[in-house]
């Protein structure tokens, strides 16, 4: 049956309880107890794993070095740039300007930037991982017969180059570098060639000026910036003649950076063709690298992003469609970004793929913390709970005590005592020490104690004053 604690205070005696201090009850139940902090645990959870999943999915800005300024690696930095901001991608770059590719890498390496575009065939930082290859490039040789004072004998070969000049297109020590391994590889002491550099933006007046027999450059087959030095050779000196790497597939053999490669027919243009055939020459890839320590989630995240927007970009950028994946063989040149490699191989995790078995553990750890919290509770209150038992049972004992007295002064300091137990009782029952049907039982024995103590008032008030004198006497006479 519902008990009612109103009901437990109305049959309760006045004579021995003042129920203005009892303790007012409480409205909660054990079991409502539970289920709040049941609720509030599975809100608390719920608002951990949608605070997990904000924290997981807000859009991540990476700052990405690159360099020089107004380069082709700069333009398809900004409208990779520009491209996730329009989808609203979920990363997000933020250019970093340097003089080139080796101080981009220089930055990566000293960790002020999480990505960078860097030449293979440079120092790469121990801590770079590959991610992507923006573009692959491609070394153009060529020499010019010159005129009037200036007008030598016609170079054909690379072999041929000791004690002439050579002029390099680009301010970058990368390009001399380059030089002096093709150079060594023909054993030409690169001492006894005179290595002139001059910036991309001045190659057409350097060749006008004719201030080296022999060009080099290094850049994309499509390169605007070889095309038009080579332009402008033939403009003032007639059909330039290609040099060949012939022994480019041992250069790369040596040096893995490079691989060998070939210039097609007619690359450059012209009637007739430039070149007039195919020329093997070396190629080395200007990457997209990662600092090490970037998230796998977040690289893996960038890099489908990138081959997302790749073709949308082709159109308007063309440079663009160079962009390709990442070697993930494991003797790599360049070690590939785990990040990177996941999704080259299609192992890319989702976020309940990643999170899933954290989920799980914390849930189950979650159930254990509150059984073990609800168990640990009910052993602080085992020892109340036991003394309330005992309680209980001189209540009973009271039930065939209080029909035996002699005197109503005995019954109402049995009545004081159960008041002081329904006390003790209540308190209980408001700290969760009992449940219900322990307070209902409680409520049976309570009942037959007062019908006990009502029926034998009303038996004592109905013997003559005497003999209730007389009782009291005999009893008083037993006790001493």
């Amino acid at each position: 049956m519902k008990l009612s604690l109103k009901r437990l205070f109305g049959r309760s005696m006045t004579g021995g309880l003042d129920l203005a201090e009892l303790p007012p009850p409480s409205p909660r139940s054990a079991a409502r107890k539970t289920a709040l902090v049941t609720l509030a645990l599975v809100l608390a959870i719920i608002g951990a794993l949608a605070g997990g999943y904000y924290f997981a999915m807000r859009p991540v800005t990476l700052k990405i070095a690159v360099g020089p300024a107004n380069s082709d690696d700069v333009k398809v930095v900004q409208a990779l740039t520009q491209a996730f901001v329009q989808h609203k991608s979920q990363i997000r770059l933020r250019p970093i300007q340097t003089d080139g590719a080796t101080a981009s890498a220089d930055a990566l390496a000293e960790g002020k930037v999480d990505l960078a575009i860097v030449r293979g065939d440079i120092d790469v930082p121990k801590n770079a991982q590959a991610v992507a290859t923006l573009r692959k490039n491609v070394v153009v040789l060529w020499s010019v017969p010159g005129k009037g004072k200036k007008r030598g004998p016609k170079i054909t070969k690379i072999s041929q180059l000791a004690g002439h000049r050579v002029g390099v297109v680009g301010r970058t020590q990368a390009n001399v570098n380059l030089l002096k391994v093709i150079l060594q590889q023909y054993n030409v002491d690169p001492a006894k060639v005179e290595i002139v550099q001059f910036p991309a933006n001045e190659a057409a007046e350097a060749i006008k000026a004719q201030k080296a027999d022999v060009y080099l450059a290094a850049g994309p087959v499509n390169s605007k910036i070889t095309a038009d030095a080579i332009a402008a050779s033939t403009k003032d000196f007639g059909a330039p003649s290609f040099l060949a790497i012939e022994s480019a597939d041992a250069i790369a053999q040596n040096h893995p950076v490079y691989e060998a490669s070939e210039i097609p027919a007619g690359t450059y243009g012209g009637s007739p063709a430039r070149p007039d055939d195919e020329v093997k020459t070396i190629s080395f890839s200007h990457h997209i690298v990662a600092r090490k320590g970037v998230s796998e989630t977040t690289i893996a995240a960038f890099t489908r992003q990138l081959f997302s927007v790749r073709q949308q970009l082709v159109t308007e950028f063309p440079l663009a469609a160079k962009i390709e994946t990442p070697d993930t063989d494991k003797d790599a040149v360049i070690p590939v970004h785990p990040g990177a490699a996941a999704f080259v191989d299609g192992e890319e995790k989702t976020f309940l793929d990643k999170y899933s078995d954290y989920i799980w553990w914390s849930l189950m750890a979650l159930s254990a913390m509150g059984s073990i919290g609800a168990w640990f509770a009910g052993y602080l209150k085992k020892d109340e709970r036991d003394n309330n038992s005992h309680l209980r049972e001189r209540l009973l004992d009271m039930i065939a005590a209080a029909r035996k007295s002699e005197a109503a002064e005995e019954l109402d300091q049995m009545q004081a005592e159960a008041d002081e137990i329904l006390r003790d009782t209540l308190r209980c029952y408001d700290h969760g020490a009992i449940e219900e049907g322990s307070l209902t039982a409680f409520n049976i024995a309570l009942d037959q104690f007062h019908a006990a103590v009502a029926d034998r008032k009303a038996v004592l008030s109905s013997l003559p004053q005497n003999l209730q004198r007389a009782g009291a006497q005999f009893r008083a006479a037993g006790n001493a």
